[in-house]
């Protein structure tokens, strides 16, 4: 039988799964070309590219670490769920060529650990493997929603692992799990970035927030559930968040250290609905009746909403063209773009993922510039509801530093891919990697 953790990841994803497979990607920019390099099958959630020896990596729920051999077609697993001690879900590098593998593992029906395994290369090109975090067991809720631990990046300076503490609810709902944990919402290990030490030797990060504070290890708050982690040019580390199941957009946020993002009292610059006191959940027209928090009654009036603990930091702005639909409250469709509105960021359920900086082995106004980072991300595509953006595609990014912020510019430039999870970027070829039961992984070529 699987495990929570294996159901979660696997109901998580196939939420938004599309039956259509086989189909290839169009290019929406000239001079990109796009070739199928490796079928690789379902479920694959990761792709890594080691910076000793180049290889890429794959990273699978149930089958482990992969090592990927494009010339020839192949793939042979290098770690089992035995050696990485859990269910992985994130996967990154350091300089020196040793793996970081974030698992997720039940300690009991109600409770998971999150752990950080680190891989030290041998010369058979297997690793031997430690424990450089884990935290101590934290409430599940008895719902789909516990995103549990993912997104992990190495700092800039090789000092720190950042690793994404996802939530347990959909919107910060009362999840008591049948009565078991009495008014919990999130857990002082859910819904937050932690940063421990690269060098870290089976550390226990504790389920209370004023220790986690004291020992360094609580970075940042109210993010629901960051994915994707990854360092801009100047060091500046960016983060993707998917919303919950209502029209409330998708975002990308700058973080910094001592910063709330919102969750789960803001999603992009919009209230909670559920914690207004005049909230009537017969008319939010932000619910669309095919999601499952809705069809499972969860968007309700919700008087005993905490207050907000501190000031909370927007989300990065979203200029457009593209990506910039959004559901106004009275229930009508609208592209901020075209309005010339800013939307907190992006379409609602597309899912962003796979976020990659640039590199200056690209066509020259795809690089960074001292003003601008540039950056991809793929949209995972939307699980349902009637939105006209759908996702499932390549997005460039455009960042702008602000005063205090960012904001981007927007552009499409592939779609038609089937669920894309992740990207490698080496030199001018970007790597993309589908999930879906025909999974593949595509090289695009940038003239």
């Amino acid at each position: 039988m699987m495990t929570r953790a294996i159901v979660t990841i696997f109901l998580l994803l196939t939420l938004n799964y599309s039956l259509a497979q086989g189909s290839e990607p169009v290019m929406k920019r000239e001079g990109v070309t796009a070739k199928r390099v490796l079928e690789v099958g379902s479920g694959n959630v990761r792709l890594e590219q080691n910076p000793v020896g180049g290889s890429l990596y794959m990273l699978h729920p149930e089958q482990g670490v992969m090592v990927l051999d494009l010339e020839n077609g192949k793939s042979k697993g290098v770690a089992t769920l035995l050696e990485l001690g859990g269910i992985p879900a994130g996967m990154t590098f350091d300089g020196d060529g040793n793996i970081y593998v974030v698992t997720n593992k039940n300690a009991d029906e109600n409770h998971n650990i999150g752990t950080v395994r680190k891989g030290t290369p041998k010369d058979s090109g297997k690793f031997e493997w430690s424990t450089v975090m884990q935290t101590e067991p934290y409430p599940l809720s008895n719902t789909i929603f516990n995103h549990n631990y993912n997104g992990i990046a190495v700092s800039p300076d090789g000092q720190y692992l950042f690793v994404n503490a996802g939530s347990r609810t959909d919107h910060g709902e009362i999840q008591d799990f049948d009565g078991l944990f009495p008014g919990l919402r999130e857990a002082p290990l859910s819904s937050k970035i932690l940063r421990v030490p690269i060098d870290g030797v089976d550390l226990v990060l504790p389920n209370d927030e004023n220790a986690l504070l004291e020992g360094g290890y609580l970075y940042a708050w109210g993010t629901r559930n960051a994915y994707d982690l990854a360092f801009a040019p100047n060091g500046d580390l960016f983060a993707i968040d998917n919303g919950p199941d209502a029209d409330y957009p998708e975002e990308l946020n700058w973080i910094r250290e001592g910063h709330h993002y919102g969750f789960p009292w803001k999603f992009g610059d919009l209230d909670n609905q559920t914690r207004l006191e005049s909230y009537d959940t017969n008319e939010d027209n932000l619910q669309q009746p095919d999601f499952t928090a809705v069809r499972e009654g969860y968007y309700q009036n919700d008087p005993n909403f905490p207050e907000p603990p501190m000031e909370f930091t927007q989300p990065v702005v979203n200029l457009g063209p593209d990506a910039a639909y959004y559901r106004a409250l009275d229930g009508s469709e609208r592209n901020a773009a075209e309005l010339g509105e800013k939307l907190y960021t992006f379409t609602p359920h597309i899912s962003p993922l796979g976020l990659v900086f640039a590199n200056d082995a690209l066509p020259e106004d795809l690089q960074s510039t001292e003003e601008t980072h540039s950056a991809f991300l793929v949209s995972w595509g939307a699980a349902g509801g009637t939105l006209t953006d759908k996702g499932q595609n390549l997005l460039h990014l455009q960042l702008i530093k602000t005063e205090d912020n960012y904001e981007m510019v927007t552009t499409e430039i592939a779609s038609g891919f089937i669920n894309p999870i992740d990207t490698v970027l080496i030199d001018n070829k970007l790597y993309v990697l589908e999930w879906g039961s025909e999974g593949a992984i595509w090289e695009l070529t940038f003239e």
